[in-house]
């Protein structure tokens, strides 16, 4: 009797702001059954060999400004392993539907008639704030928060509808546009006196947050690096002490950053 070949599969992972025990418990499952992983720089990467213990690990990870393989030829990689009758796993840093390209691969893999799950992720954009001590919201300071990716300029139309909207802003891997970001808010109308973090490194031992205003937040960070978070609004205001060096929380648990 001829053996019947195992179906293939794809599941795209949201492998959260860093350490390995932020994962769910249903992305550490999905990882310890995986025969590839195809992961980014950011995420529980030094971790994967314990999570991922049986898989193959591809790095397709990104930069700002380059990208070693091709989003096109991810996606076609991955197809290429399901219909092999592989376990695919797609881990990426925070959530797979938030800047992630998580919607593209999984509309890849419909179009190639190929099963394909989504857990998600905590993502960065709420987490990394948390760890510097900034709430997103904020009962009767920020009833509302706006998330952007940093990594290209805005239009004016987009600066005049974020300043207008008020809450607080949160921007993704922002280094290298914020002068631009900057400049288009406060040509928006966004007050100079409004309060800015730049958390670098959330969730390590690196952790570091910068805090300045709209008006003097560019010479602030210069000496700031991605990957970082951006928070514009009043909830930088409370910060707690951690949102100022190392995490205490994270030393005296022992716990450490991937």
């Amino acid at each position: 009797m001829a053996r019947t070949r195992r179906a293939g599969r794809i599941t795209l992972v949201g492998g959260g702001p860093g350490p390995a025990d932020l994962l769910t418990i249903r992305a550490a499952r999905a990882l310890a059954v995986a025969d590839v992983v195809y992961f980014d720089r950011l995420g529980p990467t030094e971790d994967l060999a314990r999570l991922a213990p049986r898989a193959t690990f591809v790095d397709v990870g990104k930069t700002p400004g380059h990208h070693k393989v091709a989003q096109e030829d991810i996606t076609a990689r991955m197809l290429d392993g399901a219909r092999a009758g592989l376990h695919v796993v797609r881990l990426k840093g925070g959530d797979p539907f938030v800047f992630g390209r998580g919607g593209e691969e999984m509309a890849g893999a419909v179009a190639a008639g190929i099963p394909v799950t989504v857990i998600p992720g905590i993502s960065s954009a709420i987490a990394v704030p948390g760890a510097a001590g900034i709430p997103v919201t904020h009962r009767n300071v920020s009833h509302l928060f706006t998330v952007v990716s940093g990594h290209a300029p805005l239009s004016t139309s987009e600066y005049t509808h974020l300043a207008g909207l008020g809450g607080t802003i949160v921007v993704l891997m922002g280094i290298g546009t914020l002068p631009s970001l900057v400049a288009g808010l406060r040509l928006a109308g966004l007050a100079n006196v409004t309060p800015v973090a730049v958390v670098e490194s959330g969730f390590s031992h690196s952790q570091r947050t910068t805090t300045a205003t709209v008006g003097s937040i560019v010479g602030a960070s210069s000496s700031c690096r991605n990957p970082a978070v951006i928070v514009i609004g009043d909830v930088v205001g409370l910060a707690g002490a951690n949102g100022l060096g190392i995490p205490d929380f994270l030393a005296d648990a022992g716990l450490q950053s991937a």
